[in-house]
């Protein structure tokens, strides 16, 4: 008998992070005293502008479909923003927009990855990274950074990691799980080695609104050549905490692979929704930006006060991050099996975290620090708790 999935299904893992979210939801419904610091998005409202665009939107019958790739005035507001903010010059053309970046992603490694291609992840990588490359039937190739190198691959490591099967980098600056923020010299530094290749960027930038005491450099910004190679990733979700508004886009240079992602999205989802797309131009305007800069400064805060409290405890370390809301907290010194102490915590402390392993690092737990800092010091209380009963 023929097996019912396809080998493209049957190689792909579940979200690690959405399943330790859903079964701290079932236990919290059950009545039990959750503390859940998994959840990716911010714990903020979307701003009350984007909220009366959507509604003089559906006022106004703005509700049947859309060109593909988005409407006109959507496309000029993002090539607006990528110019006021990043220095980067694109053609409303060379955008489309998706059902948020993940989508982006999928419809870029899609159209880009074959059977035998390799792609290169620096980990710890945002979950979905490797999975979507299987999905795609190329072979995912990570290189594994550490907390003494702030969680940033060397041109070094990058140079040893090509073959000529490399199709495909994937950068994140900030990075999600760890905070960690590419400088421009960085950037310039693994551009130099890609210069001559033939291998394509993907930057995935979703948090570069949410910086701490740093710079954010967009990777396309570095020179021409990464221009053209660099296929440029963001959206709405994080910055101005839209994520239920599912918006994201890429914007590209190259027009042959802007059509193939255009004709994949018009055969799968087609546009998005038509309300989205007018909310989101007051955002990418600059119009929310004061409440943007709330936000970050409330994440900076809660962000030093939980590292001091982490770094406070026997056993347990972690680096400041320089963007995002994660820390990305080492416990080697109690185990390397994070798996196994993440479910052990939930179950005796009522605390929900993500184990590193589900970000291709063993020894670690994402903790997401976008609730409040009362709800923050009461979870590290509870996890300084446990973790003394293994010392």
């Amino acid at each position: 008998m023929q097996p019912l999935l396809s080998q493209r299904i049957r190689r792909l893992s579940p979200s690690l992070t959405i399943a330790i979210s859903s079964l701290a939801r079932e236990l919290k419904a059950e009545g039990k005293d959750i503390l859940s610091f998994s959840a990716g998005e911010p714990d903020f409202g979307t701003p009350e502008r984007i909220k009366e665009e959507a509604k003089k939107a559906i006022d106004e019958g703005f509700t049947h479909y859309t060109a593909v790739p988005g409407i006109p005035e959507l496309l000029e507001a993002i090539a607006y923003k990528l110019e006021r903010d990043n220095n980067l010059t694109y053609a409303p053309s060379d955008i489309i927009v998706s059902n948020g970046a993940k989508q982006s992603l999928f419809n870029l490694f899609q159209a880009v990855l074959d059977e035998g291609d390799e792609a290169i992840i620096p980990a710890p990588y945002w979950v979905t990274y490797p999975e979507l490359v299987k999905y795609a039937g190329a072979t995912p190739v990570t290189i594994e950074t550490h907390d003494e190198s702030g969680f940033k691959i060397t041109p070094e490591q990058l140079e040893a990691a090509i073959t000529p099967k490399t199709k495909m980098l994937v950068l994140t600056s900030p990075s999600n799980p760890t905070g960690s923020v590419y400088s421009k010299e960085e950037l310039e530094a693994l551009a130099k080695v890609l210069e001559g290749t033939d291998i394509l960027v993907a930057s995935d930038e979703m948090y570069e609104k949410l910086v701490y005491g740093v710079d954010f450099t967009a990777t396309a910004s570095i020179n021409e050549d990464m221009y053209r190679r660099t296929v440029t990733i963001n959206g709405l979700s994080k910055s101005v905490a839209m994520t239920g508004w599912r918006f994201g886009y890429l914007a590209t240079p190259n027009k042959e692979l802007i059509s193939a992602m255009n004709k994949l999205q018009s055969q799968s989802t087609s546009n998005i929704n038509s309300i989205t797309q007018k909310a989101a131009i007051p955002a990418l305007r600059g119009e929310v930006d004061d409440e943007i800069e709330t936000m970050r400064q409330a994440f900076e805060e809660r962000a030093k006060e939980a590292v001091e409290l982490f770094n406070a405890i026997d056993g347990l370390s972690v680096l400041p991050p320089k963007g995002a809301f994660y820390l990305f907290v080492n416990i080697k010194a109690i185990t390397d099996d994070s798996m196994a102490f993440c479910e052990e915590l939930l179950k005796e402390e009522g605390v929900a975290v993500v184990p590193g392993e589900g970000f291709g690092s063993k020894g670690y737990f994402r903790f997401s620090f976008a609730t409040d800092i009362d709800t923050i010091r009461e979870g590290i209380r509870r996890i300084e708790r446990f973790v003394s009963k293994r010392r």
